[in-house]
């Protein structure tokens, strides 16, 4: 697996060298987008606005919008924006994960340890899994500063990437309902809930979507004809005065 980050984590006093690999691989098949009378490749060109006119990438800058006037930034903004700039994801705490709200989780990434980082490497694993802590940390990984917590999964180190709490949106402008509920409509949902419980298992979830899609393309590859899969009729939305109904219905 090829890393796409090198460096080491900081562990109190001690250093472990590290490589980062993606732990995660997208399921969508890769589209292109084409000119249905020849089947030629779109290409996208950038156009000045005013002057309608292609430009070049060298003459491209990055601006923000401030008070209806864009403010121009070169290379060595960036720079100094950015965090120092080092090899190292210190752990500067240790939480419990499940006080981690999952709202805040991102990106997952395998940790492998480099050579003669081994022996501390399955120490920090091993005293995580038994205390059942996380260390959270900040790094810097392409020229951006993340927030991550190491933690350990299936024999291994893994980092996940947080989002930053300016990152989740405000909710106040949502129109979320404190209806009340009655005994019978209370106690008939906990009972559907627990007859319809299981432990929960990944493996039985696949995309699909995609799947069928393949099939399809396939299909037509071979001069066939696609088939399609019936659209199922849209459900009528329950109404509060059916609610008990419902559920008695649900779990007959």
């Amino acid at each position: 697996m090829r890393a796409i980050w090198t460096g080491a984590i900081g562990f109190g006093l001690v250093n472990i060298p590290i490589k980062i690999c993606s732990a995660i691989q997208d399921s969508q098949l890769d589209l292109d987008m084409l000119d249905r009378k020849d089947l030629s490749n779109i290409r996208y060109k950038r156009i000045n606005d005013k002057s309608g006119k292609e430009v070049a990438w060298e003459n491209i800058v990055k601006g923000y919008l401030l008070k209806d006037k864009y403010i121009v930034l070169e290379d060595a903004d960036f720079e100094d924006a950015l965090p120092e700039k080092n090899k190292m994801i210190n752990l500067q705490t240790f939480v419990k994960e499940k006080e981690i709200d999952s709202i805040y989780f991102d990106t997952p990434y395998y940790l492998e340890p480099q050579k003669g980082g081994e022996k501390a490497y399955s120490l920090l694993y091993k005293s995580l899994e038994k205390t059942g802590y996380v260390g959270l940390s900040t790094f810097v990984m392409r020229s951006t500063e993340n927030l991550a917590i190491v933690r350990p999964y299936a024999g291994m180190l893994v980092l996940n990437k947080l989002r930053f709490e300016e990152e989740i949106r405000e909710t106040a402008d949502l129109n979320i309902p404190n209806a009340q509920i009655s005994k019978p409509e209370m106690d008939m949902a906990l009972k559907l809930i627990k007859q319809n419980s299981s432990n929960f298992d990944i493996s039985g979830y696949r995309n699909e979507y995609s799947k069928e899609l393949l099939k399809i393309i396939k299909q037509k590859a071979q001069g066939k004809r696609a088939t399609i899969r019936k659209i199922n009729p849209e459900k009528e939305n329950t109404k509060a005065s059916e609610l008990l109904a419902k559920l008695k219905a649900s779990l007959a």
